[in-house]
């Protein structure tokens, strides 16, 4: 574990941020470790707001229900979608140029993608690692595709293509209006350029009257790094990556070793 000391006024944490996938969720149970439940719920009661931050869009959010009563908001979809209750925060749709572009990326590569409508998520060119990674990696077995044809007229809120970093950035030099962000070697995922999860907070926080100062942040992949920079005090789970553990305030255990309760008793905020 270690401290970076950002250059911020110290404020009372009010609003907390988690990514969920190896950071609220265990990648080796699929549920949140009951440190975390525990803690979770002395947060509350102690007057602080909860909020997600995932790369997951809203259909793909099965794994919550531990503590579905505790959440105030949700960042969805690397912050393409973020909602409060029945209010929409911000949403931003990808170009279908840019789309386009993407999909005739994967045809040549022959690669899948995942696509997300609005509405609905549909893959293109599907094959057995889509399952792999979505059904058995993030315990999405009961989930069900849309078809393509009824995605696609949809506002489209995120591309995942299955590629490696090398194409991933031979793609993103030819689509000017997006961004990606990586948080498995698998695959990326592609936004549109205001959409990330840095961006979702400050809107979040914009839309609740917050300060960033105010706000704490959690996470463990590439996609996480743009909110661990953004957020008051930004921390990185035990589990994760090396870049991510490096913009990091302080970094934590892993998500199995009670990384969350750490975190929250290390500030103070429990």
């Amino acid at each position: 574990m270690f401290l970076n000391h950002k250059h911020h006024t110290k404020m009372a944490i009010k609003a907390l941020f988690f990514d969920i996938d190896g950071t609220l969720v265990s990648f080796k149970t699929h549920r949140i470790p009951s440190s975390t439940v525990d803690a979770l719920h002395r947060a509350k009661a102690n007057g602080v707001k909860i909020y997600i931050s995932t790369g997951r869009p809203v259909g793909f959010i099965t794994n919550l229900g531990q503590i579905a009563g505790l959440i105030d908001g949700y960042i969805t979809t690397n912050g393409a979608l973020c909602f409060i209750g029945h209010n929409t925060v911000c949403r931003h749709e990808i170009a279908h140029s840019d789309v386009d572009t993407i999909l005739q990326a994967c045809a040549h590569s022959r690669r899948p993608a995942i696509v997300v409508g609005e509405r609905d998520i549909a893959v293109y060119q599907h094959q057995p690692i889509v399952d792999k990674v979505f059904r058995d990696g993030l315990g999405l077995h009961d989930f069900r595709f849309a078809d393509l044809d009824i995605v696609m007229r949809q506002p489209i809120l995120q591309v995942t293509p299955f590629i490696t970093a090398e194409k991933e950035a031979e793609l993103m030099a030819t689509i000017s209006d997006c961004t990606s962000g990586r948080w498995s070697p698998k695959f990326t995922d592609i936004t549109q350029r205001e959409a990330d999860k840095g961006k979702g907070l400050l809107a979040m926080t914009a839309h609740l009257g917050l300060h960033t100062d105010e706000t704490m942040a959690f996470g463990d992949g590439g996609n996480d790094i743009s909110i661990i920079r953004r957020a008051g005090i930004g921390v990185a789970m035990g589990n994760g990556g090396e870049r991510v553990k490096a913009e990091a305030d302080f970094v934590t255990t892993s998500v199995d070793d009670e990384g969350v309760r750490h975190a929250l008793c290390h500030y103070g905020v429990i």
